[in-house]
């Protein structure tokens, strides 16, 4: 019984925790999390095209680029994090 009172006191405190955040600070997250999600999609199709290619040279190019835009998805996701952190 103590758990159960435990793990619902611990919902309830995370459910607060998470309504902390300003509006503005949730938008810039929300916004840097859907064009992180794009980015990881475009690097996917890149990667998709990578596979398509009989030249060996562009397939390493575009398998590169892919790998690229997916840090820079990460990137912009950190950026977001750290933003929002801020405000």
């Amino acid at each position: 019984m103590k758990k159960i009172l435990l793990v619902a006191a611990a919902a309830g405190l995370m459910s607060v925790a998470a309504c902390s955040k300003s509006p503005e600070a949730s938008a810039v997250e929300n916004n840097s999390e859907m064009m992180a999600d794009n980015m990881d999609a475009m690097a996917a199709n890149v990667a998709d095209m990578s596979n398509t290619t009989a030249n060996p040279f562009a397939e390493d190019n575009a398998e590169a680029a892919a790998e690229n835009i997916t840090t820079a998805a990460d990137n912009v996701r950190d950026a977001g994090e750290d933003a929002a952190k801020n405000m």
